[in-house]
């Protein structure tokens, strides 16, 4: 059965790099991968079995860290793992963001992390670089063998 990528895309960023990847995983015979794009028109469903969410940082206002911090257009992926016991089968996070951001680079992820107690796996920046492809398939393949789901 495919891993679930749970993912959330408006610049296409993150769509474009979940592509990437599932070429990268297709190539290196290993698990296979079922990538999930949730919007606002999605419906929240139960998730019975494990996934992993990758998740960029949309802020409005603030700095996010001191001077208060708006999150905006991730709800309805937060609203998804959030749904019923959802956030139990969340394997671990993905972060995408621009480092221009500075301290907030990454900011929905490591709130994402802390909210449902899950494992900020890996980060890369806007669509990624081949590198990020492997080293973010790298971490999905060590965090699967750590929890014996290989």
């Amino acid at each position: 059965m495919p891993i679930r990528l749970l993912y959330i895309s408006f610049s296409g960023n993150t769509r474009a790099f979940i592509q990437k990847l599932i070429h990268y995983a297709t190539a290196q015979n290993g698990p296979l991968f079922e990538p999930v794009e949730i919007s606002d028109a999605s419906l929240d469903h139960r998730e019975t079995n494990p996934f992993f969410v990758f998740v960029p940082t949309y802020l409005d206002g603030g700095n996010g860290i001191d001077a208060g911090v708006t999150e905006t257009m991730t709800t309805a992926l937060y609203d998804q793992i959030n749904f019923m016991d959802n956030a139990s089968q969340l394997i671990g996070i993905i972060g995408a963001g621009n480092k221009n951001f500075n301290i907030q680079y990454v900011l929905t992820a490591r709130r994402y992390a802390t909210d449902f107690k899950a494992p900020l796996l890996a980060d890369f920046e806007l669509r990624g670089t081949d590198q990020d492809v492997v080293r973010v398939y790298d971490s999905l393949i060590a965090e699967l063998q750590q929890r014996d789901l290989l």
